[in-house]
């Protein structure tokens, strides 16, 4: 039963980082490294290891996000028409 958990937990390992890879819009690719922090988080916890699981789940799908989405927010502004520049 473990074998097929931690078969399971390894097959949406790769598919959501190969998912993060084909990605091409930076928002996008932000969710989905949110879900494969999460993935990766459960693959540790059927690896008996929770303090990585742990630590996994607060920076590898909270805060690396955050920090993803925040940056693409302060990239991307919106453009001033050319008759109202200041």
């Amino acid at each position: 039963m473990a074998d097929a958990v931690m078969l399971v937990a390894l097959l949406l390992v790769a598919g959501c980082a190969t998912t993060a890879v084909l990605v091409r819009e930076p928002v996008h690719q932000a969710l989905v490294l949110a879900v494969l922090g999460t993935v990766l988080a459960v693959l540790f916890t059927v690896l008996q290891a929770p303090d990585v699981a742990l630590s996994q789940l607060a920076v590898g799908s909270a805060l690396t996000p955050l920090l993803m989405l925040l940056a693409v927010r302060k990239v991307k502004r919106p453009r001033r028409r050319k008759g109202r520049e200041r």
